[in-house]
């Protein structure tokens, strides 16, 4: 065997120059290094989200061994390979080293069908070691094996984690795919470290991105009641509001992880959705899955610290977006009825969390309004198909040909709120003053007149609540009602 010379991630030219080096085989790991995310969570999510009640049964196989586990997850939720983020750069390596004659060997803790599967889908391994069922191949484990295979410095490896250390130690050089600075460091020190693809690094914000922050604005709906009342100068009751918000606000990230990670099929085949963190692999599923009881045990301890009935409503609230997202959001008209709730048990959660009676005029106001507000998302989604992908395009349960009658419906129930409203005062019989009620009626009504010309014409992409946010009429219309509200409390 000759030396080759091994180069460090800052002078990639030496790989090349020793393109004329012993050509030694070159074993990949699958999990995280080729593929930019894990195939046994992946699995367990599609379990998650076709059988839900097989989970139980096949944790159970834990009993049997890592190994079998993975062996009964793989044949209970088939992967859908070609979908899966592939780490770019990696893949064009392997594809040169092979067009040049190199001996390319698929080296995974995965299950072997699943593996065999990824191998095909690539083309360019010669052959693939992974769990079969009895024996577990990662970490020391996978060392063993391949030494058995290639003997002490007789392949090189490319891995990504912590388990591939022992790997690197007998491998003649490694190869590391987007590791953090200590695992770098660590590597470097039980071997020569060849070349490091840090990948593309995740924009700022993506975190923030997934957890969906900026829609945390709005969980302000549990200030309504205390605007109503006329009491947000009280600073106890402002801050029970402000702090159940952010109960709301941490339970809803929770959940719309949980519909990213049960959407990534999805997400991964539509235009813009598979840009998102998760769908692109910019951050790890098995994080975001790490995060939720961060965020949901995060947002029971402070629903608990405002009132005790408080987090009974959280609970409904989770549960019921929960079952939106595995269920509900694919029967037309449920969804939307779902989301309005969503929203309605905001309303009467800042109620409880101040400890006022709320007005069911307020209630089914909110829920009329937040029903056009669904539909009108369904709408824009589909007027925004349309355009791409012509007349046979669908959101979920919807076809193009129904928009006119969602439209119809949508703009139906905004007229319904309003009218709900206005009425309010005139059977109110505390004798509250009606014209400024009937003005946040005028208001309102061009308000949600203006959302929905706004998206017949094409300029609301998907969600209305965030085409406010940076709509000007909307941050007019924003304004102009919390003066009114405070000017007549």
């Amino acid at each position: 065997m000759h030396a080759a010379v091994a180069a460090s991630a800052n002078t990639p030219g030496l790989a090349a120059a020793a393109s004329g080096a012993d050509l030694v085989p070159l074993v990949v790991d699958l999990d995280g290094t080729l593929l930019r995310t894990d195939t046994l969570v992946e699995s367990l999510l599609g379990v998650a989200r076709r059988r839900p009640w097989r989970l139980p049964a096949l944790l159970a196989r834990l009993r049997h061994g890592r190994a079998a586990f993975k062996q009964a997850v793989a044949a209970e939720a088939p992967l859908d390979l070609p979908t899966l983020p592939v780490s770019d750069d990696l893949l064009a390596h392997l594809q040169a080293e092979h067009r040049r004659g190199r001996r390319l060997v698929l080296a995974t803790g995965a299950d072997q069908a699943t593996a065999r599967a990824a191998a095909a889908r690539f083309g360019c391994f010669e052959r693939v070691l992974a769990s079969d069922g009895t024996h577990n191949l990662s970490g020391v484990h996978k060392r063993e094996r391949l030494l058995a295979e290639f003997g002490a410095g007789g392949f090189d490896y490319a891995g990504n984690s912590w388990r591939d250390l022992p790997v690197w130690a007998a491998a003649r050089r490694a190869l590391l795919v987007s590791p953090s600075p200590r695992l770098a460091a660590a590597a470097a020190r039980v071997g020569t470290v060849e070349r490091v693809f840090a990948g593309s690094p995740a924009p700022a914000g993506t975190l923030a991105g997934a957890m969906r922050v900026h829609h945390w604005l709005k969980n302000l709906l549990l200030l309504v009641p205390l605007l109503a009342a006329h009491r947000m100068h009280e600073p106890q009751m402002l801050l029970h509001a402000l702090v159940g918000a952010l109960s709301f606000s941490l339970a809803a990230s929770g959940v719309y992880l949980m519909n990213d990670l049960l959407d990534l099929p999805a997400d991964r085949a539509h235009p813009r959705k598979r840009h998102r963190a998760l769908a692109s692999g910019q951050w790890p599923v098995a994080h975001a899955l790490a995060l939720l009881p961060v965020l949901w045990g995060g947002a029971a301890a402070l629903a608990a610290w405002v009132a005790t009935p408080l987090l009974g409503l959280l609970a409904v609230y989770v549960a019921l977006m929960l079952g939106y997202s595995l269920w509900l959001k694919d029967i037309a008209l449920v969804d939307v009825l779902v989301l309005a709730i969503g929203y309605t048990l905001r309303v009467h959660a800042g109620a409880v969390a101040v400890d006022l009676p709320v007005s069911g005029w307020l209630l089914v106001c909110s829920a009329a309004l937040f029903f056009s507000l669904a539909l009108l998302k369904r709408y824009a989604e589909l007027v925004t198909l349309r355009s791409g992908l012509g007349p046979l395009a669908r959101v979920r349960a919807y076809r193009v040909d129904d928009a006119a009658l969602i439209a119809g419906l949508g703009c139906a129930a905004g007229t319904v709120a309003v009218a709900v409203l206005a009425l309010y005062p005139v059977a109110d019989a505390a004798g509250h003053a009606r014209w400024p009620v009937w003005l946040v009626c005028a208001m309102l009504l061009f308000w949600t007149g203006h959302l929905w010309l706004m998206a017949h014409r094409g300029q609301i992409a998907d969600d209305p609540v965030s085409f406010a946010l940076h709509d000007r009429t909307s941050q007019a219309f924003g304004a102009g009602t919390l003066a009114l509200l405070v000017l007549t409390a």
